[in-house]
């Protein structure tokens, strides 16, 4: 879960890892105890020796769980470390205000901070890397439920009216987001630049305006 702490007249927001399990594959019903000692491992061990070390052994080892009983509820290591990412990438910020520079700035914080964890930093190249050579991804419908698009595109429904070009394509100033914050978080060459993200929210709003 994310805390919302007001400071300074803006909305700071702070991760509270909580690993559940995100709607994914039908299969085995789950067992609320198994899934949060495995997930935590996960997300644990992301963090300590990334994509490439989190192997099914070490989620075992590290959960005191038996490798039979993780593959009966997540087929391959991939299908484990989406579930223990998922609930970290979820972007929870205020309901909209209305006031359109202030939204999108709070919400393009929130959306940078669910990026920064060190299980999701881990995670993501290696989970792109898999799709990319695999072509088994998720499908758009089983990301929904964390994705940030729903979100941002409810801020641009409350803006006040002729503040946003009615001829510009919302999905796709989602889409230059998206690949914004993945730069900032996953490119060492962005990340070393170390860009204030005023900037990134300069950027979207001068793509939103008429």
């Amino acid at each position: 879960m994310r805390a919302a702490v007001p400071h300074g007249g803006e909305v700071q927001v702070r991760t509270v890892v909580t690993p559940t399990a995100a709607p994914r594959r039908a299969g085995r019903p789950r067992h609320a105890d198994i899934d949060q000692r495995a997930l935590a491992a996960a997300l644990e061990l992301l963090a300590e020796v990334g994509f490439e070390g989190t192997t099914m052994q070490a989620v075992a080892d590290r959960s005191g769980l038996h490798t039979s009983a993780l593959y009966r509820r997540w087929p391959s290591r991939v299908q484990l470390i989406e579930d223990a990412v998922s609930p970290v990438l979820a972007v929870t910020s205020a309901p909209p205000t209305g006031d359109l520079v202030r939204d999108v700035r709070r919400f393009v914080r929130a959306f940078a901070a669910s990026w920064c964890s060190p299980a999701a930093r881990a995670a993501m190249p290696g989970l792109l890397a898999h799709y990319q050579t695999s072509g088994d991804a998720r499908s758009a419908e089983e990301w929904l439920p964390i994705s940030a698009r729903p979100q941002f595109l409810d801020i641009l429904r409350a803006a006040p009216p002729g503040s946003v070009d009615p001829t510009v394509e919302r999905d796709d100033v989602f889409d230059v987001l998206l690949g914004a914050i993945l730069a900032r978080t996953l490119v060492p060459t962005v990340v070393e630049r170390d860009r204030p993200l005023e900037r990134t929210v300069e950027l979207v709003l001068k793509l939103l305006r008429p």
